[in-house]
């Protein structure tokens, strides 16, 4: 994984709005993604790794018209993918990197699930999510992530913390920030799990926070892997099919093999 990436763990946002709370203003009025930056942006996304290689995975940059999302976003970037064990999950990782990489050129983006796209297949792939993307000022990108609410770590961590990993873990982004993960470390090994709070109430239907949560997970190890490849922490990964939704279902392990 482009380990450059993980600077911008620190820098994203989700922009819930692409417009400028002081002035009120679009923030597509003074500034422009180029149609050079949409072609570097089409030619990274093939070189970024993938959880399954062999769950063939594409984008399109479509015009807002082309979709219901009406965030004032200058356009979308449609994902679309194989239907394959844990696809969904493959999606999010790569969605992350793509996501990351557009805050190195500053480009917001903001993932966007509930909206519907007018072309639900591309190359004989099928529509999964978007990512509302707009150009926007340096300034306007995070400059203090721990301020951003999430989970405490001990509620996303159970045994000895391995560097500030646990720390900056927590800040991935997730559906309704509903963070659906958890790590128990045991010995030389991280099992992660997506978490499925047995109380918690919702703030969409049960089955589409459970279907985003997937992709969420794939955010997540995502997160994790550029945090252990940071610090120089070599490891092997073993990945589970994910296709119950107990309250712990596990969905990876990392065999961590030196530092």
């Amino acid at each position: 994984m482009n380990n450059t990436l993980y600077d911008m763990l620190f820098k994203r946002k989700s922009y819930h709005t692409f417009k400028n709370h002081k002035t009120k203003e679009f923030y597509s009025t003074h500034y422009r993604i180029s149609e050079e930056e949409y072609e570097e942006i089409r030619k990274v996304f093939k070189t970024f790794d993938s959880l399954y290689p062999d769950i063939k995975v594409d984008i399109r940059i479509a015009e807002n018209e082309e979709t219901t999302c009406t965030r004032g976003q200058e356009k979308v970037i449609l994902l679309y993918s194989e239907i394959k064990e844990n696809y969904l999950m493959n999606v999010g990782y790569l969605g992350e990197q793509l996501d990351l990489y557009l805050a190195s050129m500053n480009i917001g983006c903001l993932w966007f699930g509930l909206n519907k796209a007018k072309m639900p297949d591309y190359h004989g792939l099928q529509y999964v999510i978007m990512i509302a993307i707009s150009k926007v000022p340096e300034d306007s990108f995070r400059k203090d992530m721990f301020k951003s609410k999430r989970k405490e770590e001990k509620d996303i961590w159970s045994g000895e913390p391995i560097e500030d990993i646990p720390t900056i873990i927590r800040f991935a982004p997730s559906a309704c920030n509903t963070q659906p993960w958890f790590v128990k470390h045991e010995e030389d090994t991280l099992k992660i799990y997506r978490y499925v709070s047995p109380i918690r109430k919702w703030v969409m239907p049960i089955d589409g926070v459970l279907h985003y949560n997937h992709i969420d997970i794939g955010i997540f190890l995502c997160f994790l892997e550029l945090c252990l490849n940071h610090h120089k922490i070599s490891y092997k990964r073993e990945l589970f099919l994910d296709d119950k939704n107990e309250e712990y279902n596990k969905v990876a392990e990392y065999n961590i093999m030196c530092s």
